[in-house]
């Protein structure tokens, strides 16, 4: 028995079975049958049942297989917001045992190019929003086939839709390929758990992203995961899942898009979580019962007028993950809504679930809580031996749902791994008497003060606390006297406070080396598109 088992979920199973099922698609499979007229997701306040969503994907992966010759293992893009074609799109490749590449519809040019060749991608499906930036680079790529994907599709509420770029010549019409499909024998074959589903790529901000492999194993685990540490919680066939999380992001992939689909819930997507005001609406008409969202997500509704007025009484679980979640904003949530944000940790590497921290109550219990079922977590030191107990190290895991290593990248496969066969995370963590993990921060964002480690999330928790901050980040610069030094980069919403009193408010609860040195006010804080902030944005 582990130490965290104690604080496992009532009769959650220490260990899961992923061998349940014969793939991913059996997993789609048993569902739609289960479920089939209930609604499987609400676009625009159009619906989808499971069978729907059963027939269009069997139609996409008949055209796939029959008009775009594409077999077992070859790898699509796809590069839609959340929307109606990127689900019956995905599971039509799943089921056409294709490997599913995930691209950020708001990708450069440089980086789709990256993309798209590292993985050897011929068949691109596309939001005709993003392919100008196709078009800039698709002549140094091998993709043959252009899939385009409007908003409009399958909702029909006479949308608007972007138009696709000229330079494109020969682009093929989703919509077109389902009526196509339609007529098409769809033609199963035969998928094993240990099969490529997806390409998830990570790391680009220090350098070229890599494509880490993900197996229908490792998600079939990673449900099953999920489903043990939610199963007092959640009801089969009776739960609303709001999704404004960029589903090309593993977390809402995986546990939007797959784990609450798995159990029959009904999935709201959100196309554009930056129209709040929207987004607000669409709450208070759908009543979620589930909601998954990360630390800026959540700060963001809750300064959203109206979102305070919302009637959330069907609300059960509300879920943070990709960044760390904050005290007060997690406080400030639990007054709003009546429910504590429930943080979850992990990577695209971990498919992505490694912890749950659903606490003991209602009450606030910070860190990423407790590893689930059938996983292991080992604190390492520079060198990989097991640090003392009570001592941080870099947080390293074990489970069924870890990836099989990078796309073609044996070196970074290699440089990722410990001796013993642990994935190395970069996060520092530490383990509590509790039995809770704590994640301290990147290794790569820890801060030198005169031979003390700071740590921005740290720092950014307590600014956060402050009155009239909105929300703030925190890095490292160089310092005569102590070699580094705290910046803090902050927006305000109450024009009066000045660096002095930020500076001032920090050092009544942080160490004296840790009080930010230079605090500078800006309108927005830089964010990727899931909504983590970007320090290297700040540093450059």
């Amino acid at each position: 028995m582990k130490p965290w088992h104690k604080n496992y979920p009532a009769d959650a199973a220490y260990e899961i079975d992923p061998s349940q099922y014969d793939s991913l698609a059996d997993l789609f499979q048993r569902t739609v049958n289960t479920y089939q007229d209930k609604a499987a997701c609400v676009s625009f306040g159009a619906e989808l049942s499971f069978n729907e969503v059963d027939k269009l994907s069997a139609d996409f992966a008949a055209y796939l297989q029959n008009e775009l010759s594409v077999k077992k293992g070859d790898r699509i893009a796809l590069m839609c917001p959340n929307s109606f074609p990127f689900i019956v799109a995905m599971w039509g490749i799943i089921r056409a045992g294709a490997v599913q590449v995930n691209v950020n519809p708001l990708y450069t040019p440089r980086e789709l190019q990256h993309q798209l060749n590292d993985a050897q991608v011929d068949t691109i499906v596309i939001f005709a929003g993003s392919t100008p930036v196709l078009a800039e680079i698709v002549e140094n790529t091998s993709v043959k086939n252009i899939v385009v994907a409007k908003l409009d599709d399958l909702v029909n509420k006479g949308l608007p839709d972007s138009g696709i770029d000229p330079h494109l010549t020969s682009t093929l019409s989703f919509t077109e390929g389902l009526a196509k499909g339609e007529k098409l024998e769809f033609n199963a074959p035969k998928i094993s758990l240990s099969d490529l589903l997806f390409l998830q790529y990570t790391g680009g901000t220090t350098g070229l992203s890599k494509g880490a492999m993900l197996s229908h194993g490792n998600l079939v685990a990673n449900i099953l995961q999920f489903h043990e540490f939610t199963k007092n919680n959640l009801v089969s066939g009776e739960e609303i899942v709001m999704t404004a999380i960029p589903m090309y992001h593993i977390f809402a992939l995986a546990v939007n898009g797959l784990a609450f689909f798995s159990i029959g819930a009904t999935n709201i997507l959100i196309t554009n979580p930056r129209d709040m005001p929207s987004f607000v609406a669409t709450w208070a008409q759908t009543k979620p019962t589930a909601f998954t969202g990360v630390n800026t997500l959540y700060n963001g509704l809750l300064h959203t007028p109206g979102f305070d007025e919302i009637d959330f009484s069907t609300l059960k679980m509300s879920v943070g993950g990709g960044a760390p979640v904050q005290q007060a904003v997690s406080d400030k949530w639990k007054t709003v809504t009546g429910r504590r944000i429930d943080e979850g940790y992990g990577l695209s590497e971990t498919s992505p679930i490694l912890t749950l921290n659903f606490g003991v109550g209602d009450d606030y219990i910070p860190g990423i809580g407790v590893p689930v079922s059938s996983t292991d977590i080992s604190l390492r030191d520079d060198n990989g031996n097991v640090v003392k107990e009570g001592e941080s190290g870099e947080l390293c895991a074990k489970g069924p749902q870890v990836m099989s290593g990078y796309w073609e990248n044996s070196e970074a496969t290699a440089g990722s791994m410990t001796d013993d066969g642990y994935f190395r995370t970069g996060d520092i963590a530490e383990l509590d008497d509790f039995g809770f993990f704590h994640i301290v921060d990147r290794k790569k964002d820890m801060i030198l003060v005169s031979g003390f480690n700071v740590y921005p999330n740290e720092i950014e928790a307590e600014v956060a606390k402050m009155p009239g901050i909105l929300e703030c980040a925190c890095i490292g610069v160089d310092d005569e006297s102590s070699g580094e030094a705290v910046k803090v980069f902050a927006v305000k919403t109450d024009a009066t406070i000045t660096a002095e009193d930020v500076t001032l408010f920090c050092r009544d609860g942080l160490a004296g080396y840790k009080v930010p040195k230079q605090v500078v006010f800006i309108d927005e804080v830089p964010k990727s598109s899931v909504g983590k902030i970007l320090r290297r944005e700040l540093r450059d």
